[in-house]
């Protein structure tokens, strides 16, 4: 089908209720979103349910938990790592001058754990694992493995869908923590090696910023990025269309909207975390 009236196929992985065809290419922007909204809130009720029916699929959990949290450790670990310097790096000289250098640790810690530690770690998973998940569940739709496994009695949402997220919510929080250690190790040695900082008096600033509320904050912004990387890589995977040429597009729009919408919830859940435990920045 081409032309004028070009029509999707919705497919029954994210659809299950309809058979009908919807003119995509002639929606406006607005109508478009609406649609993509409903689609991903089914895709996450769904996936929800698959965690009430058996079977649960564990081991696929496990299996998913490795390629996500141990391949994506690297990555992570270094973007922290050379994250703390650059920011001892550029505001070490602007304290100095104030004669505030003592508080350099603070914040880093600060700024890492609350908001650069969660962003950049999420922003990383979602260019290596969102595009990943989205390329092989894009594929398996081309080759019609999907509609192989619906044949057989197996939902695609309950063995595919649910272990990737589930593996997401446990691993993104971790890597997190993991990449605002190694952004406090960095800072500590940029301060140290190349202006002197006392490393004890780095490590007194660090605890000073680290309180429970920067802690909170860190862990429950991880959370909902992963399920949003998630949600948006299974859907834009089952939703792929047009062959092998649909999966690289898939995989892009599965990227970009990914760390779109990760930038975008990172401001109103700031804000509202703000509110919430009554707390700024320094």
């Amino acid at each position: 089908m081409s032309g004028r009236f070009f029509f999707e196929v919705i497919p029954r992985s994210v659809y299950p209720f309809s058979r009908t065809r919807r003119p995509f290419d002639r929606m406006n922007l607005f109508t478009r979103f609406l649609f993509e909204l409903q689609a991903i809130t089914n895709l996450l009720w769904r996936s929800i349910k698959g965690l009430t029916k058996s079977p649960r699929y564990f081991g696929e959990i496990i299996n998913q938990m490795d390629q996500i949290g141990v391949g994506s450790l690297g990555i992570v670990v270094m973007t922290g790592f050379f994250t703390g310097g650059v920011l001892i790096l550029q505001a070490y000289p602007t304290l100095a001058y104030y004669g505030a250098q003592s508080n350099a640790g603070q914040g880093v810690a600060t700024s890492l754990i609350r908001e650069l530690g969660p962003v950049l770690t999420a922003l990383m998973v979602a260019g290596r694992v969102g595009s990943a998940i989205s390329a092989e569940l894009g594929a398996m739709v081309v080759s019609q493995q999907i509609d192989a496994m619906r044949a057989l009695g197996t939902s695609p949402a309950r063995k595919l869908v649910t272990p990737r997220i589930i593996a997401l919510l446990i691993t993104l929080p971790l890597l997190t923590i993991a990449a605002d250690l190694f952004g406090l190790i960095g800072g500590g040695l940029v301060a140290n090696q190349l202006y002197g900082l006392d490393t004890n008096t780095y490590v007194s600033s660090v605890r000073t910023g680290t309180d429970i509320n920067a802690l909170v904050t860190g862990v429950i912004k991880p959370i909902f990025f992963g399920l949003i990387i998630g949600l948006i890589s299974c859907h834009k995977g089952l939703t792929t269309k047009g062959g092998t040429v649909g999966v690289g597009i898939s995989t892009t729009q599965a990227v970009v909207l990914s760390s779109i919408c990760v930038i975008i919830s990172d401001f109103f859940l700031s804000k509202l975390l703000q509110s919430a435990l009554d707390s700024t920045l320094f």
